[in-house]
């Protein structure tokens, strides 16, 4: 068995891990960590977690381990990341420290950084855009969920030389609550969140710098805050300099998915779920991703959807530590979801 510990186990993100890498046919779960609930079962923190037999020790008890899983907010994990890569082999971090493989990026986006020289060693976690470099890799960075629903959106679009940099491409956001954090403040409290479709960052939104990073496209990008708990779902509207044939937008969607495990194709059909939806894949690390084609606008219409929890950060994260160690893909990842469910 390969042992992994969780920094940050109280957390939506880290509760989502714990979960994970309890049920992983691979993994041991050694350790969790918590200032606030040190020394208290997890299962205090996390209901669903009551028959993990684990507790919660300070961060400083940290021990050594084969896998670390880090779930702290932004600016953590680079304050201690030499610490973190002297305690495990694998450190995959949750948090947007290393997402970005340049610090200009960081000064523009973020608040600086204070380790760049490890910047170099990080691989983003999202297996459909960057699997060959994850083999064998020991610092792992997990896409942001808004990033990373948008990003399985357009791929097909890049990859097939439908979309280019020069193309105008304008993402609308949807995303839950647990965006937010288990400390996200009066904007993610429920009578506040109830009812809601509320733009919270109609510009400039810091997963802009990941999309432009690995897709090489500049887009116009808004985020709004709605009434579910779980998933983001982008609309991106592409108005390409040629308008491809509706067999053409086919063809690129299955070249770049068909052999994608967690990626499903949902454009039109029948039935009430037409389109991606997060509902639809809430608890699950899968994605749906789909399109229409506007001729009379010169316009595609992408749409993708995820539960940002899982295929937005802790799925992907563990898709991606399977990748980087050689296990199976799907291990520990085979939930489905569930239908009917409430909110997401």
């Amino acid at each position: 068995m390969t042992s992994a510990s969780v920094v940050g186990g109280s957390g939506f993100t880290g509760g989502e891990m714990l979960r994970l890498l309890a049920g992983h046919p691979e993994f041991e779960l050694a350790q969790t960590t918590s200032r606030e609930y040190a020394n208290k079962t997890v299962g205090s923190v996390h209901p669903n977690l009551r028959g993990l037999d684990l507790r919660f020790v300070a961060p400083d008890a940290l021990e050594p381990v084969d896998v670390l899983f880090v779930c702290t907010p932004h600016g953590v994990t680079m304050e201690h990341i030499e610490e973190y890569r002297d305690l495990a082999d694998t450190v995959v971090d949750l948090s947007a420290d290393f997402r970005l493989p340049e610090a200009e990026m960081y000064d523009t986006w973020y608040d600086g950084h204070v380790a760049p020289e490890h910047l170099a060693d990080a691989e983003y976690a999202l297996p459909e855009l960057n699997r060959e470099n994850l083999a064998g890799a020991d610092l792992i960075a997990s896409g942001g969920c808004n990033a990373t629903s948008t990003i399985l959106g357009l791929k097909p679009l890049v990859d097939a030389g439908i979309l280019t940099p020069d193309d105008q491409v304008v993402v609308d956001v949807k995303v839950g609550s647990s965006e937010g954090g288990a400390g996200g403040g009066a904007a993610s409290s429920h009578p506040e969140r109830s009812g809601v479709v509320r733009p919270y960052a109609p510009t400039s939104h810091r997963h802009e710098a990941e999309i432009e990073a690995y897709l090489g496209l500049q887009v116009s990008f808004t985020v709004h805050a709605v009434d579910m708990v779980r998933g983001s779902a982008a609309t991106c509207h592409v108005y390409p300099a040629e308008m491809p044939a509706t067999k053409d937008l086919w063809g690129a969607y299955r070249e770049t998915y068909d052999t994608e495990p967690f990626v499903r194709l949902v454009a039109g059909g029948s039935g009430v779920y037409r389109y991606p939806e997060p509902k639809a894949v809430a608890g699950s690390n899968d994605a749906e991703v789909g399109f229409e084609r506007d001729e009379r606008n010169d316009r595609i219409v992408a749409f993708s959807a995820i539960d940002n929890m899982m295929k937005g950060s802790a799925g992907q994260a563990l898709h991606a530590a399977n990748v980087a160690l050689g296990f199976e893909e799907t291990a520990g990842l085979d939930f489905t979801g569930l239908h009917p469910v409430g909110s997401p």
